[in-house]
């Protein structure tokens, strides 16, 4: 599969990404509607959008320069191989 570079077509990814997010979000809360669960829902995405950027952004900038992020299963193998090189 080739790497998706036309930026029309990026952006309109990035579209259908918010779009699914929404009608998913929607869907759960119109299932449940509690304010406590609309709180926990915004604080469960509000924190993997966090953790989404550490990895992405964080890690590959300020903990190791030289790591280039392929995915959480490279992360994790990353990780694994550098502790088991250290003393």
């Amino acid at each position: 599969m080739r790497n998706l570079t036309s930026p029309a077509w990026i952006v309109t990814k990035g579209i259908l990404f918010l779009i699914l997010a929404l009608l998913a979000a929607l869907m759960l809360l119109a299932r449940n509607w509690d304010l406590r669960t609309a709180l926990l829902f915004a604080i469960a995405v509000w924190a993997f959008c966090r953790f989404y950027y550490f990895v992405f952004y964080v890690i590959e900038h300020y903990v190791d320069p030289t790591y280039r992020f392929n995915g959480l299963l490279s992360l994790v193998q990353h990780f694994a191989r550098t502790k088991r090189r250290k003393p």
